[in-house]
């Protein structure tokens, strides 16, 4: 039997014990801009972030992807950004309030899961839901990475938990750090 997991949400500051959501707060394109260009070309909610560069601008909108547990009845809940084009992102924003919109988008995910190696983004359907609760992303099964591997095929509970502790150990070790390296994810 494994032990149980505790963790301090990050959001309401109280202690639970059932399994956290793995969220990051930007997109990595967001995260590696300096503050400088955060400050001047960037806008980032809860909810959208968009990158004004001189040649383009990215948009962006942060999403949930569940991760398939083989040995458990239930999965490792993510939280994700990904990237949109301006039409989609369009029809997103200004459909967020409605709680009926429903649609389907291409989106290139934009955060490095810490436990693979992205050379480059995996394309993403992402799906809308009702009732304001924030898109689901699907990796396109015919891209080979080993993330969509195992989205496929699932993970065991003992790698789900692993990946738990790891990003507990790291939103602890950054707890200590002063406030201009708070990390870009968080615990849910």
């Amino acid at each position: 039997m494994t032990e149980q997991i505790k963790y301090t949400c990050s959001c309401c500051g109280k202690e639970h014990d059932e399994w956290p959501a793995l969220t990051f707060k930007s997109p990595d394109p967001y995260h590696t801009l300096s503050q400088t260009d955060k400050d001047n070309i960037a806008e980032i909610s809860d909810d959208f972030c968009i990158v004004k560069h001189p040649d383009q601008t990215d948009r962006f909108i942060r999403c949930t992807l569940t991760q398939k547990i083989n040995d458990h009845c239930k999965g490792l809940d993510y939280g994700l950004w990904v990237s949109l084009s301006e039409r989609s992102y369009n029809d997103y924003s200004e459909n967020f309030k409605n709680e009926n919109h429903e649609a389907t988008y291409f989106g290139w995910l934009c955060n490095s899961i810490p436990e693979y190696v992205f050379n480059e983004s995996i394309p993403t359907s992402v799906f809308t839901r009702t009732g304001k609760q924030r898109p689901e992303i699907v990796p396109h099964k015919d891209f080979d990475h080993p993330f969509v591997k195992d989205y496929y095929n699932g993970i065991s509970k003992q790698e789900a938990e692993s990946r738990i502790k790891a990003m507990l150990a790291r939103v602890n070790k950054n707890n200590d750090l002063s406030q201009e390296k708070k990390p870009w994810w968080r615990i849910w």
